[in-house]
């Protein structure tokens, strides 16, 4: 009934899917990612991508069992990028040797290819969204210091790194 509100876009139907399943959504999270600032990036994306997914939702499982499901999977994917982004690290020569010693023969292999990916992704999205994505996963910076770099405003920032992990995403899977 929940989902079939939802999708019917009842505004009250959806403050109450919010609150009641982001409280245990941030539990599931905090347990697995001790970063608050990272915990909360994935839970907006679970819930965003929950909503995106909820068209294909035929009742099979319980709500709770796949929306939690969503969840596990960005946790999945939060550690991937977090790999991804020390092998970024590697392309630049003065941390190369730092990484590649951790690398046994066959993660070097992925490494490589996924290093040549990456660079080819990189090379396809405007300069503006390599500088923002560089800025978030390499530097560390928060938003405030993307939109400060940018003299726009916080959620301008936000907006502009959403667009450019949507320009890198779509870039890296047509690479």
């Amino acid at each position: 009934m929940l989902v079939k509100n939802i999708l019917a876009h009842d505004r009250h139907a959806l403050h109450e899917f919010y609150h009641v399943y982001t409280p245990k959504l941030r539990n599931f999270i905090r347990r697995k990612i001790n970063n608050d600032n990272d915990g909360e990036e994935i839970l907006q994306d679970t819930l965003f991508s929950f909503l995106e997914a909820l068209r294909d939702f035929h009742g099979q499982s319980k709500v709770s069992t796949f929306l939690f499901s969503i969840c596990q999977h960005k946790i999945v994917d939060f550690y991937r990028k977090k790999k991804i982004k020390h092998i970024v690290f590697s392309q630049m020569p003065q941390l190369e040797g730092l990484v590649s010693p951790l690398l046994n023969p066959e993660e070097e292999l992925d490494a490589t290819m996924l290093t040549e990916e990456l660079r080819r992704a990189f090379g396809n999205i405007l300069p503006q969204y390599k500088i923002i994505l560089q800025m978030k996963y390499i530097e560390e910076k928060s938003v405030s210091d993307i939109a400060q770099k940018f003299a726009c405003t916080f959620k301008s920032a936000e907006s502009l790194l959403f667009r450019a992990r949507k320009a890198f995403v779509r870039a890296y899977s047509h690479s």
